[in-house]
């Protein structure tokens, strides 16, 4: 089987670029497709890209989830749960309700870098 690495030398954003390098990485080297499936949306077209309300999140989210957005948390919606948010980018707004309800984000990287497996990760888009 031959391995193809993601082109990503198209895209200007830098961490983008960054992160999408990363969850190849730690892909290959826990044999993991969830990192390697969640790279290639974001390596893809505009149109790949998840951008989902806090609202959605906290609405389909049970409390004390982790949840993985392959693109942008923006802040539509209310949230009462306490969830862990990982995703590309996350607007101020939403960052902030979810700090006031107990909850947490984490970049993706650093994600991919707590969970290599990708256990008990809901994935959202």
């Amino acid at each position: 089987m031959v391995k193809m690495s993601i082109k990503t030398s198209n895209k200007t954003d830098l961490n983008l670029r960054e992160t999408v390098d990363h969850l190849n990485k730690v892909s290959r080297e826990n044999q993991t497709p969830l990192w390697r499936d969640i790279a290639e949306r974001l390596a893809g077209s505009r149109k790949n890209y998840a951008s989902i309300n806090i609202g959605k999140i906290s609405k389909l989210a049970e409390d004390g989830d982790t949840v993985i957005v392959p693109g942008k948390v923006l802040g539509g919606g209310y949230v009462e749960k306490k969830i862990r948010v990982s995703a590309l980018s996350i607007s101020e707004k939403a960052l902030k309700k979810m700090a006031e309800a107990g909850g947490e984000f984490i970049p993706l990287d650093a994600m991919a870098d707590k969970e290599p497996k990708g256990t008990n990760l809901k994935i959202m888009r």
